[in-house]
């Protein structure tokens, strides 16, 4: 499992899901001041520079829960609200559209110009906020120094350890299906055609040579797909062309896009109970989502701020029965983080605590879970 997989899943989770917003605003007719200060408002926290130093961390992907309620958060970082099936929706879309795109990366190394197509887009979203756009551009940074040296097995790594997180997701998504790029299971169709990834030779050919190295014969064969020659090399500086389009916004009004749990999905979430023995990881991993919420700064409506609730579904009604069909363990929770005793003690850590609403099973985050984050906190 690579330690440099969170930085890249969470800026392309996080693209995905302004690409959606973006596109369900302008359907619901937002006034576009308000749509522009919800844009902005998520952008401002996903690139908060506190947060992304903790993301930017050497660290293990930990469970889709957490990852979850981290977005669960960055999607209520302004005055936009989304209810629950809304919410579920929104996180399909973004995983599924990642998931896609990893697939479909002719090279492992192709996933960072996926990113920078994402933050293309991010920095077009904020082109009016030179604040923000700094934020934008200081990540750009990050990026192309960590990234830009890793060798392609590291880059090998980083693509298994995305398609582990994705391997169990296979929401059947309106887009793909109609594309016939995604089958009724859920599963995606890869394509036999195309151009072949950089630095490879259109397969076909087989080539024998000496112990010497000298070359006896050739033979060809059928490859079974239409291929074609490497496109040329994609941009991995701050400015550039990346040729690919994956990571592009594949949304627009006049296509809606709906999410269907696939009978594979619903087969075995009925069979997927929640263990109840004690997890050896959560208490490491509940830490380090503390550590990362400790870093977003969450803005609450103003009093001349009006709030407004989207709705990704075509109706209402349609929202309400997605809820209600929705199986139980498909349907993340926030995560509850409870602190125990003293929250006086840490004005920032009674601030984060407050944010946070209190649901779910309290056996999910002891008290011991409660002290150590309070210990942890201090240390922000």
């Amino acid at each position: 499992m690579s330690t440099r997989t969170l930085p890249l899943l969470f800026i392309n989770l996080g693209g995905e899901m302004l690409y959606i917003l973006d596109q369900r605003l302008r359907a619901q007719n937002i006034p576009a001041d308000k749509a522009k200060k919800v844009m902005n408002d998520i952008i401002t926290t996903m690139f908060n520079k506190k947060f992304l130093e903790e993301l930017f961390k050497p660290q293990e992907l930990y469970s889709k829960k957490a990852l979850r309620t981290v977005f669960d958060r960055l999607a209520h970082a302004s005055i936009m609200r989304l209810n629950q099936a809304s919410m579920d929706k929104l996180y399909d879309l973004m995983t599924m559209a990642f998931k896609y795109q990893v697939l479909l990366c002719p090279r492992p190394k192709d996933i960072l110009l996926v990113s920078f197509n994402h933050m293309d887009a991010i920095k077009d979203f904020v082109k009016d906020a030179p604040a923000i756009l700094g934020q934008v551009d200081e990540t750009y940074q990050q990026l192309i120094e960590m990234y830009t040296p890793l060798s392609n097995g590291d880059f090998q790594l980083i693509r298994q350890t995305l398609l582990i997180f994705f391997q169990d997701m296979h929401i059947r998504v309106s887009i793909f299906l109609k594309d016939k790029v995604q089958n009724s299971n859920g599963r995606f169709v890869l394509p036999t055609s195309g151009p072949v990834p950089r630095g490879t030779q259109i397969p076909g050919l087989i080539r024998i040579f000496s112990c010497a190295g000298e070359e006896l014969t050739r033979l060809q064969f059928h490859n079974g797909g239409n291929y074609s020659s490497a496109l040329r090399e994609g941009s991995f500086e701050i400015f550039g062309d990346r040729v690919t389009k994956l990571g592009t916004n594949m949304y627009s009004v006049s296509r809606p896009v709906e999410t269907h749990m696939s009978g594979t999905s619903k087969s075995s979430a009925q069979h997927t109970k929640v263990n109840a023995a004690p997890n050896p990881l959560a208490k490491e991993e509940l830490n380090l989502l503390a550590r990362l919420m400790g870093g977003l700064e969450v803005q609450k409506p103003g009093s001349t701020d009006t709030g407004f609730r989207v709705n990704l579904f075509a109706t209402d009604e349609e929202e309400e029965e997605a809820l209600i069909s929705r199986p139980d363990e498909l349907s993340y929770g926030v995560i509850n983080i409870q602190a125990t005793k003293d929250q006086q003690a840490n004005a920032e850590l009674a601030k984060i605590m407050g944010e946070f609403t209190e649901s779910g099973d309290q056996s999910t985050c002891g008290s011991s879970k409660g002290d150590d984050l309070l210990a942890m906190m201090d240390g922000l």
